[in-house]
């Protein structure tokens, strides 16, 4: 069920942004394990945003899951692989003061299996992305 390594949050006070790495399943195919992302602390959470939040029940536990809608006492959030859990279905809403930023960008390092260079030149075009919010899936998310 975790998301984030905690080395992830070193420095967080001081700046506007900061580094994180995935370390799970809940948002795949969007995010993947191992995928490093760039957050905005602070940032304004709008639905179908990716964030970086605190589990409810462990706050030393960093998560990374999309917010589907604003509902009363803070964000319903949800994974985009509903198979994996451990999302507001588990846990209810979360507080807006445990929501600490809005994910920005997706960096998508090389696996040892890319030897060859036509699968380099794919990973070149593929690896930094910007992890754009889901408008459209927003609707989808909250039917589940």
């Amino acid at each position: 069920m975790p998301e984030l390594s905690q080395e992830t949050e070193r420095g967080r006070v001081a700046a506007l942004f900061g580094l994180a790495e995935v370390t799970g399943p809940s948002m795949v195919p969007t995010l993947y394990h191992g995928d490093q992302l760039v957050v905005q602390y602070g940032a304004r959470v709008r639905p179908g945003d990716v964030v970086v939040l605190r589990h409810p029940f462990q706050q030393d536990l960093l998560v990374v899951k999309r917010a589907a809608e604003r509902r009363e006492g803070g964000w319903w959030v949800l994974g985009d692989n509903a198979y994996a859990g451990g999302d507001s279905t588990d846990y209810g809403t979360v507080p807006d003061e445990l929501i600490l930023g809005r994910v920005r960008l997706r960096y998508r390092p090389r696996t040892s299996g890319q030897r060859s260079p036509f699968a380099w030149v794919r990973w070149a075009f593929s690896a930094a992305r910007p992890v754009l919010s889901a408008r459209s899936a927003s609707r989808r998310l909250r039917a589940r």
